[in-house]
């Protein structure tokens, strides 16, 4: 029995605020789901998160308070938050009577990042790191992903909207991963699938799975996934916020070029005979990223 624990990174809206929308999904065996889920309950220990969501894009913002307290990194973390948390309480205090709209966005992101705030920046890229570090050691997961560049992106053209697609081939490649797996062992190797909880989404990709189920994809018939998608709270389910992970690693790589996260989770990326088969990277011009490159089957000498 396999675990796929999904979730994606940017908006799948046309054109939104990022120019790529991924999908990802990390399968594990579920005879490890105990020991992945310790391991990474083990450093959110170290960095005092253990009650905390790892969501890494907010975790990964630099906050401006910390740069403007004196001496932050030599506070300890009491006082550290205390520090912070005043700043804030001023901040908030201003803009609710100078700029109202800015108000409401600030303290947005304020509460999202209200249980890093104890940690430096320097601490939370290592956090972040330390965690896909041990992702990549994970030699038996697999990393599924749909990267979707949405300049290249035709709904009309496809038939489908971004989510659809990204999701369909998820699906796709985790029941070939699945039946392959399930060739030599007499107990074929079932999945299900674990998602990041939105009402929206939730709706949408149930129907889809039903329908997969009955039609199979336009790859696949489906016969190792089991039942519709599993939809969780992500902030109490350590392995979602891994998927988000990854998927933010993937998305900050091909819109920034920022290979360090991206170095170590696409070390887990399912590969046949060499090449690169459960990540792909959509997009309508001849790429030269290392998805693109690590997806071309190799030359025949």
């Amino acid at each position: 029995m396999y675990l796929c624990y999904m979730d994606e990174s940017g908006t799948p809206e046309i054109p939104g605020n990022t120019s790529h929308f991924v999908l990802a999904g990390l399968s594990i065996p579920i005879a490890y789901w105990r020991e992945c889920d310790g391991e990474i309950k083990s450093i959110k220990k170290k960095y005092r998160i253990e009650n905390t969501e790892i969501h890494t894009a907010w975790m990964l913002r630099p906050y401006r308070e910390q740069r403007v307290i004196a001496n932050f990194s030599d506070l300890d973390f009491r006082e550290r938050v205390y520090q912070v948390e005043s700043f804030r309480k001023a901040d908030l205090l201003r803009l609710q009577r100078v700029n109202p709209k800015q108000y409401k966005q600030t303290r947005k992101n304020y509460q999202q990042t209200a249980s890093y705030i104890h940690l430096d920046y320097p601490e939370r890229q290592n956090l972040i790191h330390e965690i896909a570090e041990r992702v990549a050691g994970w030699k038996f997961a697999r990393l599924f992903a749909e990267c979707v560049d949405k300049i290249h992106f035709d709904p009309y053209r496809n038939r489908k909207t971004i989510d659809e697609q990204s999701f369909e081939q998820i699906v796709s490649r985790f029941e070939q991963y699945l039946q392959v797996t399930g060739r030599n062992n007499p107990n074929a190797s079932f999945g299900l699938i674990i998602h990041d909880n939105n009402q929206t989404v939730a709706k949408k990709h149930t129907e889809l799975m039903k329908k997969f189920h009955q039609d199979g994809t336009l790859w696949i018939n489906i016969k190792n996934i089991i039942e519709t998608p599993l939809f969780v709270d992500s902030h109490l389910t350590s392995m979602v916020q891994i998927a988000d992970l990854c998927g933010y690693s993937l998305r900050r790589y091909l819109e920034n070029n920022e290979d360090q996260l991206f170095n170590l989770i696409f070390q887990r990326a399912d590969r046949k005979d060499g090449t690169v088969v459960g990540v792909r990277h959509f997009t309508g011009r001849d790429c030269a990223c290392r998805i693109c490159m690590a997806h071309r089957k190799p030359a025949n000498p």
